[in-house]
């Protein structure tokens, strides 16, 4: 794929000495300039004016520009896959739902050395693999996306198909309920009713709806309900598998399918009502194992 032209205004910064055809230098590398003319395509020269007010043909493989120039260039790749900590199934076989051609999506969290962690270079927030559908965030991220209810991150924590979790994640998942607060409910209601506006604008433009992404918002209503009452995220759907598929299925007429969604936002606003979660999750407590978990690799190679 061919990068885009720079356009007029870009700093950029010559990468090697710039010479007449005779090999007098005009410019050393290094130089600082502005690009005040853009070639036709890639393949010709960009025009360059730099701070004495000479302008230069220049190709865009002699240029760097200035502001990635600038950023603090790491040693080299790291491997960061072995200090995944946790690692369980989401998605459709988590939930009950999955059928023969159904993907295994894998979620979870990571944790890096304390070295790495304060190095200029820093981590990635998060690791991804799309051809194994696999993602696994940084523990902190992990942390603070679990905090705000975030539906994906808390179905990790209460996913029944883990795969590997070391003692830190176990020491975790001891802890899981600390995330729960009433703050689900404003997440999950925002989103679910977000999402049914944008299936109601599909059905008046397009006369269709993706019936499986219909399906999982009334998962995560039912979910949301479950929390709020019981005070457990309901991952696996049990007793709600037959009718949550004949929506995936399209079997349901939206009027149908809104008179039930209308139903659960009922039971959803009943439940916050009566809730006997807490207004806020406990920060405390997932603060206070987050220093614990960032002590533990200390002398982590």
């Amino acid at each position: 794929m061919t990068a885009p032209l720079l356009p007029v205004g870009t700093r950029v910064v010559t990468r090697s000495a710039v010479q007449t055809p005779g090999r007098t230098l005009v410019q050393p590398a290094g130089a600082l300039g502005v690009v005040v003319q853009v070639p036709a395509d890639p393949q010709h020269a960009y025009r360059v004016r730099f701070p004495d007010g000479s302008e230069h043909g220049l190709l865009r493989r002699q240029l760097s520009v200035h502001r990635e120039h600038q950023e603090v260039v790491s040693p080299g790749e790291t491997d960061w896959w072995p200090y995944v900590q946790l690692r369980v199934v989401v998605g459709s076989r988590a939930f009950g739902l999955d059928t023969d051609l159904s993907d295994t999506d894998r979620r979870g969290f990571w944790l890096p050395p304390a070295e790495a962690q304060w190095s200029l270079w820093g981590v990635p927030e998060q690791l991804e693999n799309d051809e194994t559908q696999e993602t696994y965030w940084e523990l902190q991220k992990f942390l603070t996306l679990a905090l705000k209810a975030n539906p994906n991150v808390l179905e990790v924590l209460y996913s029944p198909l883990v795969e590997h979790a070391s003692p830190l994640a176990e020491e975790l998942l001891e802890l899981r309920s600390a995330f729960l607060s009433r703050l689900v409910y404003q997440t999950y209601n925002g989103y679910v009713m977000g999402q049914f506006k944008r299936l109601e604008a599909d059905l008046r433009n397009h006369g269709e709806i993706r019936w499986k992404h219909a399906m999982h918002l009334m998962r995560l209503l039912l979910s949301g309900i479950s929390v709020l009452k019981e005070g457990e995220v309901m991952v696996h759907v049990g007793e709600h598998r037959d009718a949550l598929l004949a929506v995936k299925r399209g079997e349901l007429a939206w009027d149908e399918l809104n008179r039930w969604r209308l139903d659960l936002h009922r039971q959803f606003d009943t439940a916050a009502e009566t809730s006997r979660l807490p207004e806020r999750p406990d920060s405390a407590r997932v603060n206070a194992f987050l220093i614990r978990a960032r002590r533990s690799m200390l002398e982590h190679p």
